[in-house]
């Protein structure tokens, strides 16, 4: 969990979000004066936004917030009403090469039973952008990635992400949804090559957007619980300094390899820089996979992770490495079976071992999705006891811009809570895009 530091870092990056609301309010006054532009594909035109990794990266986030959808409800007035403010997205775009958006999202957890807290709410705001700068005419493009949040609890003494360890268990009933405050998640050039099959992107990194993905590991949209929004047998670290390169080795191989600061913290980004180049603690990664074509990557994707740790001293974490697979398979552009599993050798990860296994089942018309997952993990270090977690969600979009998603989780022998044979956790999460 990331800790909030003083105020003077807060300040920092509050002020980093005005410049970034300033810069882009300028660019759209200037685009308002341009010609007219040829009709757009979605809402704003983001349909060929550079990206790399998994759904939860910028880009992705960006390409799928621009939809157009057929949503539960319909309200013309307010669709009607933010037309402007898409409409001028579009326009940024178009003359300057910046997609950029936003989105708040909101939860609430319950549990059954607790050693401590049984409810959790809390609360993320999040603005995001992809400035292409080079090479917009030639699919060779290099761009500036940057990612603002706040994170925060509302109306309880804990916020999510504490919930598990509440309950005695071994994870996190949600990977996100922590009280960190405001942080830096993203700040990083992204370089395309070889008409994108080549990318590499150094800057204030998230290893989690890249690392081990698939497709439905975006926590604001899809699974709540770490073991199936992203794998607890890699000690992944915080957002910080790092690195990465991906590239498609051939027609369906591809290879991607990169270190970051297992030292980050997005609250301070500054003392990340000296951490990165002092203290030489890094988070090393080589990930190689089967993919069906470039374009389906994230959907046909058949992969093996080696990840690497170094120890780290004030923390006093060990050193630790370990291998994690994932196999997804998009059957007839609707439903997602996906097998995944882990092992650490070491510490400094949550789980020692896990398997999941689940599917998801996409309605394309509606863009809602339902998910179910279930999965073994053997918790880290001597004395603990093997644990089940089991999760069902549906994701609903009931307007153009609003999406709610009714989460349910079953927890059977939570390790640290050996008197509960099965706890549950109730979830309601929503979630607004701009």
């Amino acid at each position: 969990m990331h800790r909030v530091r003083p105020a003077t870092s807060k300040l920092i990056i509050l002020l980093n979000c005005t410049v970034v609301a300033l810069l882009v309010f300028t660019l759209g006054q200037h685009a308002t004066a341009s010609e007219t532009a040829p009709e757009r594909v979605g809402k704003s035109g983001y349909a060929d936004t550079p990206e790399f990794g998994g759904p939860r990266s910028v880009g992705a986030i960006l390409k799928e917030a621009d939809k157009a959808m057929e949503s539960l409800l319909r309200f013309p007035s307010i669709d009607d009403f933010f037309l402007p403010w898409f409409d001028f997205k579009g326009r940024a775009h178009e003359r300057y090469g910046l997609a950029f958006g936003g989105d708040y999202s909101a939860l609430y957890q319950g549990a059954t039973e607790s050693l401590g807290e049984d409810s959790a709410a809390g609360g993320i705001f999040r603005f995001f952008g992809d400035w292409t700068l080079l090479g917009r005419d030639s699919g060779n493009t290099g761009s500036l990635v940057f990612n603002v949040e706040n994170q925060h609890r509302f109306g309880t003494d804990i916020a999510p992400e504490e919930l598990g360890f509440e309950i005695g268990y071994v994870g996190l009933t949600s990977e996100t949804f922590n009280d960190s405050g405001w942080g830096l998640t993203n700040l990083y050039w992204q370089q395309k090559l070889r008409e994108g099959h080549v990318t590499m992107v150094a800057g204030l990194v998230d290893t989690g957007d890249y690392v081990d993905a698939y497709a439905l590991n975006d926590p604001w949209t899809q699974f709540s619980n770490f073991v199936f929004g992203a794998n607890p047998t890699i000690a992944t670290p915080s957002p910080g300094f790092g690195g990465a390169v991906g590239a498609m080795a051939a027609d369906n191989v591809y290879v991607v390899a990169g270190l970051a600061d297992a030292n980050g913290d997005p609250t301070d980004p500054g003392e990340g820089f000296d951490t990165f180049f002092g203290d030489h603690e890094y988070f090393t990664h080589l990930e190689v996979g089967l993919v069906s074509s470039y374009e389906r990557r994230n959907l046909d994707n058949v992969h093996l992770t080696l990840w690497h740790t170094d120890g780290r001293e004030e923390a006093q974490t060990p050193d630790d490495w370990g291998l994690a697979f994932s196999a997804t398979r998009f059957i007839n552009d609707r439903w997602m079976p996906f097998l995944r599993a882990g092992y650490a050798d070491g510490e400094a990860a949550l789980l020692e071992g896990m398997v999941s296994v689940g599917i998801g089942r996409y309605f394309a018309e509606h863009r809602d999705v339902l998910g179910i997952g279930v999965s073994w993990g053997e918790p880290s270090g001597d004395g603990l006891g093997d644990q089940y977690t089991g999760e069902a969600f549906y994701r609903l979009q009931l307007a153009q811009y609003v999406a709610i998603t009714p989460d349910v989780q079953v927890i059977v022998d939570p390790a640290l809570n050996p008197d509960e044979d099965v706890i549950g956790v109730f979830g309601l999460r929503a979630r607004l895009t701009f």
